[in-house]
């Protein structure tokens, strides 16, 4: 089903209503976090229960759930990153690891900055094609073969202290292909850290903590958006739930991942994906999904 226009953007999500978002706000939660795509989700279900896109508006402002729910799984890391950079700072120590790895994150942060606002009329437009569900298919099985193919080729010991430069700048690249609905911000910066040697849980804690500032900007970024189109009081409420719910069921997803990755592997995610990705082509091309 379409969605609603407001000054050009998608704002289907408040003719939902509270309880519609809420649910959503949970499936949104768990998918934001985990490599498997929240906006094929975001698609699928929807469609499946016969409600109307949320909209990218939505997904958008639902990555500042994912924000806050990163923030407090890895405080410590953020805390550590935050305090000993700004303390390197005072002392002219520019080559403390705190600093230099704070550094690094906001340089791999430029590729995705860039790449969103050259293509933000294209990506978060009303009835964007990016959202159509054989791009969002296609783009789950690409990144399952991916994801299949650093776990069969690399090491995976390597840890975040021994982070170069360069693998935050490949990792911050990968993050740009988080553009394409159904790619999966969190699937594709896992894939690149695992692909680079990382332990899988090492991968994920590097994936996150290098995403909180493309994931704060792109919130914000969406909320004036909002703001620019007038949603009403009802219309923020409606928003404010969904963020409320989602952001304590993505710090669920992270911990599910991040229990996943230490004892197992990523293949249930790969698994998953082909799977998820498969099933869209072929319910599209015997139009059961729209």
């Amino acid at each position: 089903m379409t969605g609603q226009c407001a000054a050009g953007v998608d704002t289907g999500f408040v003719t939902l209503g509270y309880a519609k978002v809420a649910f959503l706000g949970v499936v949104q939660g768990i998918t934001e976090l985990l490599p498997i795509s929240s906006t094929a989700h975001m698609r699928v279900v929807p469609a499946l229960l016969g409600w109307r896109d949320p909209g990218s508006a939505f997904s958008a402002a639902m990555q500042l759930a994912a924000l806050a729910a990163v923030v407090s799984y890895f405080w410590q890391d953020v805390r550590r990153l935050a305090v000993g950079s700004v303390s390197a700072i005072g002392r002219r120590q520019f080559a403390d690891p705190d600093l230099r790895l704070a550094i690094w994150i906001a340089l791999a942060t430029v590729p995705i900055v860039l790449a969103g606002a050259l293509l933000s009329n294209s990506l978060n437009t009303c009835n964007s094609p990016f959202r159509a569900l054989p791009v969002i298919g296609w783009a789950c099985i690409a990144m399952a073969v991916l994801m299949a193919l650093s776990e069969i080729l690399a090491r995976h010991s390597r840890s975040v202290e021994k982070a170069s430069l360069v693998d935050a700048l490949v990792v911050g690249l990968a993050q740009v292909g988080a553009l394409i609905p159904g790619v999966s911000r969190s699937g594709s910066t896992l894939t690149a850290a695992l692909a680079l040697g990382f332990k899988r849980e090492e991968a994920a804690r590097f994936s996150f903590l290098l995403g909180i500032p493309a994931i704060a900007l792109a919130g914000s970024k969406e909320l004036w958006e909002l703001h620019k189109a007038h949603l009403d009081m009802h219309g923020w409420s409606v928003l404010a739930l969904g963020l409320l719910v989602a952001s304590v069921s993505a710090f669920a997803a992270i911990w599910a991942l991040m229990r996943v990755l230490e004892r197992f592997s990523a293949w249930p995610f790969v698994i998953y994906r082909g799977m998820l990705g498969v099933l869209l082509l072929v319910a599209t091309a015997n139009a059961r999904l729209v």
